[in-house]
């Protein structure tokens, strides 16, 4: 049966994201310009790096229903989920924990819900195995014909989507940092910035392992390497959805500051590690630092 892209236009993303200067001693008495990229203010319901790495594979999907992975709290599966509503295709959502089954739905996934995602629970051992031929395979069967989409939205189409991002901050050289979990958008956005410019990824779990997902990304994406790109993996704050009294008391602060709602799993951590990095000398003088702010709280 013959299916037609959805319009994604319908959604008018704010397109490119605001770029905002943000005066903060901290940064000026370096000699160095804070701007913030305000991709979250791209869509309501598909804010930051969720939009750029979901449009493409939406038009790949041409319709179909999409099938995706996610954690309890996933923003991914909230985003995929409202995307779905907004555009009238079918979505899956494979959630990690099978314990999860028996309990209330947390606020996240009874947003899923609520936008029309189909839920299914499976063990952790299963859910580790998630990209194995065995249970992609099993999905299918039971779900149908399905377009899947990686935990997190991080394929090469989307890192592909994800170079328009460093196409709209070329004029800004410096370096451009973005907190990462699943490695797309930071492998996207390097290949998108100018020659001058450095991609700076700050993971928000524990690992080690980022540094060759991105690599294995751009690969797919774009046939080699592409861009400049570094991880500082020292500001994870313990892993995935964690947070301590020290992160919250410094995002309290920056939004005292600045005016603006730190969401606190990616976006603190990442304005944290800059303050971190300014204080260290980690950056030229007269340099800009660009902060990619990819979600809200």
């Amino acid at each position: 049966m013959h299916r037609e892209a959805p319009d994604l236009s319908r959604l008018q993303p704010v397109i490119p994201s605001p770029l905002q200067p943000a005066e903060d001693e901290r940064f000026a008495r370096r000699g160095l310009t804070l701007l913030l990229k305000r991709d979250d203010l791209i869509h309501p319901d598909l804010p930051g790096n969720k939009w750029r790495k979901l449009a493409p594979n939406l038009r790949a999907a041409s319709g179909r229903t999409v099938l995706t992975f996610g954690g309890a709290y996933s923003n991914h599966l909230r985003a995929t989920a409202a995307a779905g509503r907004l555009l009238g295709f079918p979505t899956v959502g494979v959630v990690r924990g099978d314990e999860l089954a028996h309990r209330p739905l947390n606020p996240s996934l009874a947003r899923c819900a609520a936008d029309g995602m189909r839920l299914h629970f499976v063990d952790r051992a299963t859910y580790r195995s998630k990209t194995s031929a065995e249970v992609l395979d099993g999905l299918l069967r039971l779900f149908g014909d399905c377009l899947v989409v990686p935990e997190g939205g991080s394929n090469a189409l989307a890192a592909q989507g994800c170079t328009a991002l460093g196409r709209e901050l070329r004029e800004q050289g410096g370096v451009v940092a973005v907190a990462c979990g699943t490695g797309g958008t930071l492998a996207g956005l390097a290949a998108g910035l100018g020659p001058d410019q450095r991609a700076l990824g700050v993971p928000v779990l524990r690992g080690g392992f980022l540094a060759d997902v991105v690599r294995d990304l751009q690969r797919e994406a774009f046939g080699a390497p592409a861009g400049r790109w570094s991880l500082d993996e020292r500001f994870h704050f313990g892993g995935y959805a964690r947070t301590t009294p020290e992160l919250h008391a410094f995002a309290d602060d920056f939004e005292d500051r600045h005016g603006l709602a730190v969401e606190r799993l990616y976006v603190a951590k990442l304005l944290y590690a800059l303050v971190r990095l300014v204080g260290e000398g980690a950056f030229a003088p007269g340099s800009a630092v660009t902060a990619v702010i990819t979600g809200r709280p």
